[in-house]
């Protein structure tokens, strides 16, 4: 159990969270073409992925950060600021060139969800990553059913699921308060909410 409780921390890590959005998105997406999906799909894996990994040696080696769960306040800071920018990237470079009007709101929310953990850093306050990832997502699913008029209850049965087994395995871990995961589930989950009005 507490390897299993551990690897659920490292699959459903919140460095994923952008790229699980957008394949989910491909995969729901009745009307979406090969050529748009490898114009969104290799970009945004390249920016919010592998260039953070390469950004966490950097900030590791430099004593910056001590393991990729951020473990404090001060080392959460750096790699936030980093997504933002990663975010803003794909927001004006990315998208553009190849629009799709649901991913765009998507990373808009991802980024509002971003910034307010970072005001909250200020406040001395660490709030849940990995369960702002799955609130992101959460309601992102729900947001693509009610949009696209599918029924993916089973898609959102799994993902509310894995929430519960994600906020399982930090609490196991006591990487987190109760607090900081149910804010960073409201902050990840509202996020989407507030812009969905906006590309329903």
């Amino acid at each position: 159990m507490n390897y299993f409780l551990r690897s659920v921390s490292y699959v459903f890590h919140p460095l994923l969270t952008p790229i699980t959005g957008t394949v989910l998105y491909f995969m729901v997406a009745p009307y979406s073409t090969l050529e748009v999906q490898s114009g969104n799909i290799l970009p945004i894996f390249i920016l919010t992925v592998i260039i953070p990994i390469i950004f966490f040696l950097i900030l590791k080696n430099l004593g910056v950060i001590s393991s990729i769960f951020l473990p404090t306040v001060q080392e959460r800071k750096y790699p936030l600021y980093i997504n933002c920018i990663l975010l803003l990237m794909i927001l004006y470079k990315v998208i553009p060139n190849n629009y799709v009007h649901e991913l765009f709101y998507f990373f808009t929310g991802l980024l509002l969800a971003t910034v307010a953990a970072l005001l909250l850093l200020f406040l001395k306050f660490k709030t849940s990553m990995h369960l702002l990832g799955m609130g992101s997502l959460l309601m992102f699913i729900i947001g693509l059913s009610i949009h696209f008029e599918i029924n993916i209850t089973l898609a959102i049965s799994v993902f509310t699921v894995l929430t519960g087994l994600v906020t399982t395995s930090r609490l196991y871990m006591k990487a987190h308060s109760r607090v900081e995961l149910l804010i960073g589930f409201v902050v990840g989950f509202c996020s989407q909410l507030i812009v969905l009005k906006y590309w329903l």
